[in-house]
Protein backbone atom coordinates (compact mmCIF):
# COMPACT_ATOMS: atom_id res chain seq x y z
CA UNK A 1 0.00 0.00 0.00
CA UNK A 2 1.03 3.61 -0.53
CA UNK A 3 1.21 5.65 2.68
CA UNK A 4 1.56 9.42 3.16
CA UNK A 5 3.05 10.33 6.55
CA UNK A 6 3.25 13.99 7.60
CA UNK A 7 5.75 15.38 10.12
CA UNK A 8 6.42 18.92 11.30
CA UNK A 9 9.75 19.08 13.10
CA UNK A 10 9.77 20.53 16.61
CA UNK A 11 12.46 18.29 18.07
CA UNK A 12 14.60 16.61 15.39
CA UNK A 13 15.33 13.63 17.59
CA UNK A 14 11.72 13.10 18.67
CA UNK A 15 9.07 13.71 16.05
CA UNK A 16 11.30 13.11 13.02
CA UNK A 17 12.91 10.16 14.78
CA UNK A 18 9.54 8.54 15.39
CA UNK A 19 8.32 9.23 11.85
CA UNK A 20 11.48 7.88 10.24
CA UNK A 21 11.36 4.69 12.31
CA UNK A 22 7.67 4.29 11.51
CA UNK A 23 8.30 4.79 7.79
CA UNK A 24 11.27 2.41 7.68
CA UNK A 25 9.37 -0.27 9.60
CA UNK A 26 6.44 0.00 7.19
CA UNK A 27 8.83 -0.28 4.23
CA UNK A 28 10.38 -3.41 5.75
CA UNK A 29 6.88 -4.94 5.67
CA UNK A 30 6.27 -4.27 1.99
CA UNK A 31 4.71 -0.82 2.20
CA UNK A 32 5.58 2.27 0.13
CA UNK A 33 5.83 5.52 2.08
CA UNK A 34 6.01 9.19 1.20
CA UNK A 35 7.32 11.00 4.29
CA UNK A 36 6.45 14.70 4.19
CA UNK A 37 8.77 16.79 6.38
CA UNK A 38 9.22 20.53 6.79
CA UNK A 39 12.87 20.07 7.84
CA UNK A 40 14.59 16.82 6.87
CA UNK A 41 18.15 18.00 7.54
CA UNK A 42 18.65 15.67 10.53
CA UNK A 43 18.16 12.63 8.29
CA UNK A 44 21.70 13.20 6.98
CA UNK A 45 22.98 11.56 10.16
CA UNK A 46 19.85 9.94 11.57
CA UNK A 47 19.23 7.81 8.48
CA UNK A 48 22.71 7.31 7.10
CA UNK A 49 21.54 4.33 5.01
CA UNK A 50 19.23 6.56 2.94
CA UNK A 51 20.41 7.94 -0.40
CA UNK A 52 19.09 10.47 -2.96
CA UNK A 53 16.96 9.08 -5.76
CA UNK A 54 16.86 10.22 -9.38
CA UNK A 55 14.80 13.29 -8.43
CA UNK A 56 17.25 14.22 -5.67
CA UNK A 57 14.87 13.24 -2.88
CA UNK A 58 16.06 11.19 0.09
CA UNK A 59 15.08 7.56 -0.43
CA UNK A 60 15.35 4.46 1.72
CA UNK A 61 14.98 1.05 0.06
CA UNK A 62 14.41 -2.38 1.51
CA UNK A 63 13.92 -5.64 -0.35
CA UNK A 64 10.16 -5.15 0.06
CA UNK A 65 9.33 -1.44 0.18
CA UNK A 66 10.56 2.16 -0.03
CA UNK A 67 10.48 5.45 1.82
CA UNK A 68 10.77 8.66 -0.20
CA UNK A 69 11.12 11.94 1.69
CA UNK A 70 9.13 14.82 0.25
CA UNK A 71 9.53 18.48 1.20
CA UNK A 72 6.48 19.89 2.97
CA UNK A 73 5.58 22.22 0.07
CA UNK A 74 6.56 19.80 -2.73
CA UNK A 75 3.26 19.46 -4.58
CA UNK A 76 2.11 16.18 -6.10
CA UNK A 77 1.49 15.83 -9.81
CA UNK A 78 -0.16 13.43 -12.23
CA UNK A 79 2.74 10.99 -11.98
CA UNK A 80 2.28 10.47 -8.23
CA UNK A 81 0.26 7.51 -7.04
CA UNK A 82 -2.72 8.17 -4.74
CA UNK A 83 -2.27 6.76 -1.28
CA UNK A 84 -4.30 4.32 0.78
CA UNK A 85 -3.37 5.81 4.17
CA UNK A 86 -2.73 9.33 5.47
CA UNK A 87 -0.96 9.70 8.81
CA UNK A 88 -0.80 13.09 10.53
CA UNK A 89 1.91 12.68 13.16
CA UNK A 90 1.46 14.48 16.49
CA UNK A 91 -1.51 16.55 15.41
CA UNK A 92 0.13 18.28 12.46
CA UNK A 93 -2.30 19.17 9.69
CA UNK A 94 -2.10 18.26 6.02
CA UNK A 95 -0.28 20.75 3.76
CA UNK A 96 -2.68 22.99 1.85
CA UNK A 97 -1.45 21.75 -1.53
CA UNK A 98 -2.08 18.15 -0.46
CA UNK A 99 -5.63 18.97 0.65
CA UNK A 100 -6.29 20.58 -2.75
CA UNK A 101 -4.82 17.59 -4.58
CA UNK A 102 -6.85 15.14 -2.49
CA UNK A 103 -10.06 17.09 -3.09
CA UNK A 104 -9.51 17.18 -6.84
CA UNK A 105 -8.45 13.55 -7.20
CA UNK A 106 -11.02 12.05 -4.79
CA UNK A 107 -13.86 14.55 -4.29
CA UNK A 108 -16.38 11.98 -3.07
CA UNK A 109 -15.97 11.70 0.70
CA UNK A 110 -18.09 8.54 0.77
CA UNK A 111 -16.09 6.69 -1.86
CA UNK A 112 -14.70 3.35 -0.68
CA UNK A 113 -11.42 4.35 -2.34
CA UNK A 114 -10.92 7.27 0.06
CA UNK A 115 -7.77 6.84 2.17
CA UNK A 116 -7.84 5.80 5.81
CA UNK A 117 -6.96 9.05 7.61
CA UNK A 118 -5.13 8.68 10.93
CA UNK A 119 -4.04 11.14 13.57
CA UNK A 120 -1.05 9.46 15.23
CA UNK A 121 -0.93 11.01 18.69
CA UNK A 122 1.73 11.55 21.33
CA UNK A 123 2.82 8.68 23.54
CA UNK A 124 1.38 8.63 27.06
CA UNK A 125 0.48 6.20 29.83
CA UNK A 126 -2.42 8.38 31.02
CA UNK A 127 -5.90 6.86 31.29
CA UNK A 128 -7.43 9.01 28.55
CA UNK A 129 -5.31 7.18 25.95
CA UNK A 130 -7.29 3.96 26.37
CA UNK A 131 -10.58 5.89 26.12
CA UNK A 132 -9.53 7.86 23.03
CA UNK A 133 -7.69 5.21 21.04
CA UNK A 134 -9.37 4.46 17.68
CA UNK A 135 -12.15 7.03 18.16
CA UNK A 136 -13.48 8.73 15.00
CA UNK A 137 -13.18 12.47 14.42
CA UNK A 138 -15.52 13.67 11.65
CA UNK A 139 -14.16 16.50 9.50
CA UNK A 140 -16.79 19.24 9.73
CA UNK A 141 -15.39 21.92 7.43
CA UNK A 142 -13.03 22.63 4.55
CA UNK A 143 -12.48 20.87 1.25
CA UNK A 144 -12.36 17.46 2.91
CA UNK A 145 -15.60 17.93 4.84
CA UNK A 146 -17.48 14.69 5.36
CA UNK A 147 -14.43 12.51 5.79
CA UNK A 148 -13.35 10.90 9.02
CA UNK A 149 -10.04 10.98 10.86
CA UNK A 150 -9.24 8.26 13.35
CA UNK A 151 -7.29 8.85 16.54
CA UNK A 152 -4.49 6.34 16.97
CA UNK A 153 -2.65 6.43 20.28
CA UNK A 154 0.64 4.66 20.96
CA UNK A 155 0.80 3.31 24.47
CA UNK A 156 2.14 0.86 26.99
CA UNK A 157 -0.64 -1.73 27.26
CA UNK A 158 -2.83 -3.87 25.04
CA UNK A 159 -5.70 -1.36 25.08
CA UNK A 160 -3.58 1.12 23.11
CA UNK A 161 -1.68 1.19 19.81
CA UNK A 162 1.56 -0.13 21.29
CA UNK A 163 5.12 0.98 20.50
CA UNK A 164 7.32 0.87 17.41
CA UNK A 165 9.16 -2.44 17.66
CA UNK A 166 10.97 -3.63 14.58
CA UNK A 167 11.13 -7.33 13.85
CA UNK A 168 13.50 -9.10 16.26
CA UNK A 169 14.67 -5.79 17.70
CA UNK A 170 15.83 -7.31 20.99
CA UNK A 171 17.87 -10.04 19.30
CA UNK A 172 19.37 -7.55 16.85
CA UNK A 173 20.54 -5.26 19.65
CA UNK A 174 22.33 -8.18 21.27
CA UNK A 175 23.88 -9.34 17.99
CA UNK A 176 24.96 -6.07 16.35
CA UNK A 177 27.24 -4.41 18.91
CA UNK A 178 29.83 -2.28 17.15
CA UNK A 179 33.46 -2.09 18.30
CA UNK A 180 33.24 1.47 19.62
CA UNK A 181 30.48 0.45 22.05
CA UNK A 182 31.63 -3.09 22.86
CA UNK A 183 32.76 -3.41 26.50
CA UNK A 184 32.83 -7.21 26.69
CA UNK A 185 36.61 -7.41 26.65
CA UNK A 186 37.22 -4.59 29.13
CA UNK A 187 36.76 -5.84 32.68
CA UNK A 188 38.02 -2.59 34.23
CA UNK A 189 35.63 -0.32 32.35
CA UNK A 190 33.90 2.06 34.78
CA UNK A 191 30.17 2.53 35.01
CA UNK A 192 28.97 4.24 31.86
CA UNK A 193 26.05 6.65 31.60
CA UNK A 194 24.73 7.95 28.29
CA UNK A 195 23.36 11.48 28.55
CA UNK A 196 20.74 12.67 26.06
CA UNK A 197 18.76 15.47 27.66
CA UNK A 198 17.44 19.02 27.46
CA UNK A 199 18.72 21.33 30.24
CA UNK A 200 17.83 19.67 33.56
CA UNK A 201 18.58 21.90 36.55
CA UNK A 202 19.76 18.82 38.46
CA UNK A 203 22.45 17.88 35.94
CA UNK A 204 25.37 19.24 37.98
CA UNK A 205 24.01 17.44 41.05
CA UNK A 206 23.84 14.17 39.08
CA UNK A 207 27.43 14.68 37.95
CA UNK A 208 28.53 15.17 41.55
CA UNK A 209 26.74 11.99 42.61
CA UNK A 210 28.49 10.08 39.85
CA UNK A 211 31.87 11.48 40.86
CA UNK A 212 31.48 9.79 44.26
CA UNK A 213 31.20 6.39 42.61
CA UNK A 214 34.24 4.50 43.88
CA UNK A 215 34.33 2.20 40.84
CA UNK A 216 34.69 5.12 38.44
CA UNK A 217 32.20 6.67 36.07
CA UNK A 218 32.21 7.63 32.39
CA UNK A 219 29.72 9.99 30.76
CA UNK A 220 28.85 9.53 27.09
CA UNK A 221 27.28 12.85 26.14
CA UNK A 222 25.11 12.98 23.03
CA UNK A 223 25.38 16.04 20.80
CA UNK A 224 23.00 19.00 20.88
CA UNK A 225 21.31 20.71 23.79
CA UNK A 226 22.44 18.11 26.29
CA UNK A 227 26.10 18.56 25.36
CA UNK A 228 25.86 22.31 25.92
CA UNK A 229 24.09 21.73 29.24
CA UNK A 230 26.86 19.31 30.27
CA UNK A 231 29.56 21.85 29.44
CA UNK A 232 27.75 24.52 31.45
CA UNK A 233 27.35 22.15 34.40
CA UNK A 234 31.07 21.35 34.35
CA UNK A 235 31.80 24.99 35.11
CA UNK A 236 29.60 24.91 38.21
CA UNK A 237 31.16 21.86 39.88
CA UNK A 238 33.01 22.50 43.18
CA UNK A 239 36.77 22.93 42.78
CA UNK A 240 37.57 20.01 45.09
CA UNK A 241 35.91 17.54 42.72
CA UNK A 242 37.84 15.98 39.88
CA UNK A 243 36.48 16.71 36.44
CA UNK A 244 34.19 13.81 35.51
CA UNK A 245 35.44 11.45 32.85
CA UNK A 246 33.44 12.07 29.71
CA UNK A 247 33.38 12.01 25.94
CA UNK A 248 31.14 13.88 23.55
CA UNK A 249 29.38 11.61 21.05
CA UNK A 250 28.87 12.94 17.51
CA UNK A 251 25.49 12.64 15.80
CA UNK A 252 24.67 8.95 15.35
CA UNK A 253 22.38 7.04 13.05
CA UNK A 254 19.37 5.54 14.78
CA UNK A 255 20.95 2.09 14.61
CA UNK A 256 24.14 3.23 16.33
CA UNK A 257 22.24 5.30 18.88
CA UNK A 258 20.29 2.19 19.85
CA UNK A 259 23.56 0.30 20.23
CA UNK A 260 24.95 3.12 22.38
CA UNK A 261 22.01 2.78 24.77
CA UNK A 262 22.44 -0.99 24.85
CA UNK A 263 26.12 -0.61 25.77
CA UNK A 264 25.51 1.72 28.74
CA UNK A 265 24.74 0.94 32.36
CA UNK A 266 22.42 3.93 32.84
CA UNK A 267 20.69 5.92 30.11
CA UNK A 268 19.41 9.46 30.50
CA UNK A 269 16.94 9.93 27.65
CA UNK A 270 14.51 12.62 26.59
CA UNK A 271 11.29 13.02 24.62
CA UNK A 272 9.47 10.11 23.02
CA UNK A 273 11.72 8.31 20.55
CA UNK A 274 14.69 7.74 22.86
CA UNK A 275 12.40 6.68 25.72
CA UNK A 276 11.10 3.80 23.59
CA UNK A 277 14.64 2.89 22.54
CA UNK A 278 15.74 2.90 26.19
CA UNK A 279 12.96 0.42 26.94
CA UNK A 280 14.14 -1.88 24.15
CA UNK A 281 17.76 -1.52 25.33
CA UNK A 282 16.66 -3.01 28.66
CA UNK A 283 19.07 -0.94 30.74
CA UNK A 284 18.41 1.29 33.74
CA UNK A 285 17.18 4.68 32.52
CA UNK A 286 15.96 8.11 33.56
CA UNK A 287 13.49 9.96 31.33
CA UNK A 288 13.37 13.71 30.89
CA UNK A 289 9.87 14.42 29.65
CA UNK A 290 9.28 17.36 27.31
CA UNK A 291 8.27 20.25 29.66
CA UNK A 292 5.01 22.03 28.91
CA UNK A 293 4.03 25.51 30.07
CA UNK A 294 0.69 24.34 31.46
CA UNK A 295 2.33 21.68 33.62
CA UNK A 296 0.70 18.80 31.74
CA UNK A 297 4.01 16.94 31.76
CA UNK A 298 3.72 16.31 35.52
CA UNK A 299 0.68 13.99 35.43
CA UNK A 300 2.05 12.41 32.25
CA UNK A 301 5.33 11.54 33.95
CA UNK A 302 3.61 10.18 37.06
CA UNK A 303 1.32 8.01 34.92
CA UNK A 304 4.37 6.56 33.19
CA UNK A 305 6.15 5.89 36.49
CA UNK A 306 3.01 4.13 37.76
CA UNK A 307 2.97 1.90 34.67
CA UNK A 308 6.71 1.32 34.99
CA UNK A 309 6.22 0.18 38.61
CA UNK A 310 9.21 2.36 39.40
CA UNK A 311 10.89 1.71 42.76
CA UNK A 312 10.82 4.64 45.16
CA UNK A 313 14.37 5.82 44.45
CA UNK A 314 13.74 5.83 40.68
CA UNK A 315 10.48 7.75 41.08
CA UNK A 316 12.10 10.37 43.30
CA UNK A 317 15.04 10.70 40.90
CA UNK A 318 12.64 11.25 37.98
CA UNK A 319 10.66 13.92 39.80
CA UNK A 320 13.79 15.85 40.81
CA UNK A 321 15.42 15.41 37.38
CA UNK A 322 12.31 16.85 35.75
CA UNK A 323 12.03 19.80 38.13
CA UNK A 324 8.85 18.46 39.72
CA UNK A 325 10.36 18.10 43.17
CA UNK A 326 12.74 20.21 45.24
CA UNK A 327 14.22 17.19 46.97
CA UNK A 328 17.86 16.34 46.23
CA UNK A 329 18.55 13.50 43.85
CA UNK A 330 18.60 10.13 45.62
CA UNK A 331 21.45 7.69 45.22
CA UNK A 332 21.31 5.63 42.04
CA UNK A 333 20.20 2.08 42.86
CA UNK A 334 21.42 0.53 39.64
CA UNK A 335 20.41 -3.12 40.35
CA UNK A 336 16.83 -2.14 41.28
CA UNK A 337 16.48 0.24 38.32
CA UNK A 338 17.88 -2.39 35.96
CA UNK A 339 15.43 -5.01 37.23
CA UNK A 340 12.58 -2.54 36.76
CA UNK A 341 13.63 -1.82 33.16
CA UNK A 342 13.89 -5.51 32.29
CA UNK A 343 10.46 -6.26 33.77
CA UNK A 344 8.94 -3.40 31.74
CA UNK A 345 10.61 -4.65 28.57
CA UNK A 346 9.25 -8.16 29.15
CA UNK A 347 5.69 -6.83 29.52
CA UNK A 348 5.97 -4.76 26.35
CA UNK A 349 7.43 -7.63 24.33
CA UNK A 350 4.19 -9.58 24.86
CA UNK A 351 2.07 -6.85 23.23
CA UNK A 352 1.40 -6.20 19.55
CA UNK A 353 3.67 -3.51 18.16
CA UNK A 354 2.49 -0.19 16.70
CA UNK A 355 3.09 -0.93 13.00
CA UNK A 356 1.34 -4.30 13.19
CA UNK A 357 -1.64 -2.61 14.80
CA UNK A 358 -1.67 0.16 12.20
CA UNK A 359 -1.70 -2.36 9.36
CA UNK A 360 -4.50 -4.30 11.02
CA UNK A 361 -6.58 -1.15 11.63
CA UNK A 362 -6.17 0.06 8.05
CA UNK A 363 -7.36 -3.29 6.71
CA UNK A 364 -10.41 -3.10 8.96
CA UNK A 365 -11.34 0.38 7.73
CA UNK A 366 -10.69 -0.04 4.00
Amino acid sequence: MQWDIFCRVIDNHGDLGVCWRLSADLASRGQSVRLWVDDASALVWMASDATPNAEGRVQFNTTTGTVVVRAWHDALDGMDQPSIVWVEAFGCELPEHFVNWAHQSQPNANSPSCPVWLNLEYLSAEAYVERSHKLPSPVMSGLLKGRTKWFFYPGFNDKTGGLIREARVLEKLDATATPEFDRSGNKTCPQISTLFCYEPAALAEAMQLASLNSTGHQWQVAHGRGALAFENALRTLPNHLDQPSHQFIPPLSQTKFDQLLKSSDLNFVRGEDSLVRALWAGKAFVWQIYPQDDGAHGPKLNAFLDWLQAPDSLRRFHLSWNGLSEEPLPEVDLPAWQACAMAAQARLAQQMDLVSQLLQFVEEKR
